[in-house]
């Protein structure tokens, strides 16, 4: 009970930043509005979704996934901040369990990327998106993308403690995470991509994850080659999740412990 109230606590102490420095929302809130403007409106008259259906629904659905791995920049960055300012060596000082203190800038960027869930719904349906699916269908995309994002998150988390330097871990998260984005089939389908390319998109975890959101959305999914990650995008997407969180969240424990 004590370390679920120290994470709230420095979770909360993460949050109070934002209304001081505002600009720490940017990044996260900007993005996915650039993507769904650029790609609905100069690309989207180019682009057509195999077997029918509107683009605009296709693309949004699939930013929802893009928008997952966006918080990877944003706490990897904080996390090294927090290292070279010396903030971790004055919270290594308390009496509180060593684990909370990154538990806690996790949650807070979950928390931020709700708010980034948010701009996209209205970004969406400003250019026609609108989820097909019921109402558990929609609930349950919703969950799969913060689960998703959790996992995410802690790559972000152990980035940040391994390079420890602000400048460094930017550019490795978007090394990262714009091949991720564009070798997917987050804006476009994978059908059409050369063979070699096609195949690791198709084994893209972010192309999984968004072909589950169009799937639960009830989005236009275009023509799903048959590979088991897409045939099944729901149970990939929560195999990567629960993956990914086994790996680094002992990783970044680890880490943290050793600095």
């Amino acid at each position: 009970m004590n370390t679920v109230l120290e994470i709230r606590l420095l979770a909360g102490r993460s949050l109070r930043h934002i209304p001081r420095i505002p600009e720490k929302l940017f990044g996260g809130l900007l993005m996915p509005i650039v993507f769904v403007l650029l790609f609905a409106y100069v690309f989207g008259s180019a682009i057509a979704v195999p077997g029918g259906g509107d683009y605009h629904d296709y693309l949004v659905s699939g930013i929802f996934a893009q928008s997952m791995i966006g918080t990877i920049p944003g706490i990897s960055v904080g996390v090294a901040s927090d290292i070279r300012s010396g903030l971790m060596d004055r919270l290594r000082a308390l009496p509180i369990a060593r684990a909370s203190v990154i538990a806690g800038r996790t949650i807070a960027e979950l928390v931020e990327l709700c708010a980034g869930l948010v701009v996209v719904v209205i970004c969406g349906l400003i250019v026609g998106w609108a989820p097909h699916g019921t109402i558990l269908e929609t609930l349950a995309a919703f969950a799969l993308l913060i689960v998703t994002a959790f996992g995410v998150t802690w790559v972000g988390v152990w980035i940040g403690l391994m390079v420890r330097d602000p400048d460094g871990a930017d550019g490795i998260a978007l090394s990262i995470i714009f091949p991720l984005m564009f070798l997917s089939g987050i804006f476009v389908p994978v059908e059409g991509l050369p063979d070699g390319l096609r195949q690791v998109a198709e084994w893209n975890p972010l192309t999984a994850l968004a072909t589950a959101c169009r799937e639960l959305f009830g989005s236009p999914t275009g023509d799903v080659p048959d590979v088991w990650p897409l045939q099944h995008p729901v149970l990939a997407s929560l195999a990567w999740a629960a993956l990914l969180t086994a790996i680094f969240v002992p990783l970044s424990v680890r880490r943290y412990q050793r600095l």
